[in-house]
């Protein structure tokens, strides 16, 4: 289930429920933390990798956008907390763009400046996990109405089907 929320700025918030099935919460956590795995399964990303840069680990994110629209890029921060809540155990990823002098913006290539995400992963009661993802950035540039149709109706649904099958995978690749 996918709820938009336009802000006066014309922007969208993301706020996504949904169920995985057969992918436990600890799981889930470990396979969407692993960045070199996400690149074996999500086709979206052109390149990802974390560095340090004075002391703090700062992740670099290029994602593939369609023909005729350009690439974007994320620089960002992001952490992640397993969390005792009334004995229900939740894990916690929080992740918020920053401003890297390191990571200055490439050509051909818009740079997304603002753009924040809370993911909180639990247990469903049974074998998989029950998933909440709060999602705003700021993409830059036009963006077609179509493509914001296409990732509220299929991109979503779609990410969340491939992580699936990503957990599912994990056990054996690792």
């Amino acid at each position: 289930l996918l709820i938009l929320f336009p802000q006066q700025s014309g922007l969208y918030e993301y706020k996504i429920f949904g169920g995985l099935a057969d992918c436990p919460p600890k799981l889930c956590a470990d396979v969407y933390m692993d960045l070199g795995f996400r690149k074996q399964w999500d086709q979206y990303v052109k390149e990802l990798y974390e560095k340090t840069y004075d002391g703090e680990k700062v992740i670099y994110w290029e994602v593939k956008y369609p023909f005729p629209l350009s690439n974007r890029d994320y620089v960002y921060i992001r952490e992640s907390r397993e969390m005792d809540v009334d004995g229900r155990k939740i894990w916690v990823v929080l992740a918020q763009s920053v401003s890297v002098p390191q990571c200055p913006e490439r050509p051909g290539i818009i740079r997304v400046k603002s753009y924040k995400q809370s993911l909180a992963i639990e247990s469903d009661g049974k074998t998989g996990s029950k998933v909440y993802m709060y999602y705003f950035d700021n993409p830059g540039g036009m963006i077609p109405s179509w493509l914001v149709n296409w990732a509220a109706k299929s991109g979503v649904p779609t990410f969340l089907k491939d992580m699936q099958k990503a957990c599912h995978n994990y056990s054996k690749s690792t």
